[in-house]
């Protein structure tokens, strides 16, 4: 008999939403949802509070938005207080 094990991952879905961000700034919202796994509406909700918190920058130009993340933005767990959330995505850079 085979144990089945539950799936889990270090990135939360903000963070995966921010790591594809700044790997794209020019997505829409329906390819950060679909790269990350969620729905159109848990994508818009994930960078309203991005954008709310000062972790990245939504321009609209045209019809369409680009996103700049702010890399001197911190963690909020206190464990992790301090650290910036540009160091975390150096990690990610392609």
């Amino acid at each position: 008999m085979t144990e089945q094990r539950r799936k889990w991952m270090f990135l939360t879905k903000h963070g995966h939403v921010l790591v594809f961000v700044h790997r794209n700034p020019d997505a829409r919202v329906r390819d950060i949802a679909s790269a990350v796994g969620i729905t159109e509406r848990a994508a818009q909700t994930i960078l309203s509070d991005l954008e709310d918190d000062g972790y990245l920058r939504k321009t609209k130009i045209g019809r369409r938005n680009t996103y700049a993340v702010n890399p001197r933005g911190t963690f909020r767990h206190p464990e992790e207080a301090g650290q910036r959330i540009g160091d975390l995505l150096n990690l990610f850079e392609k």
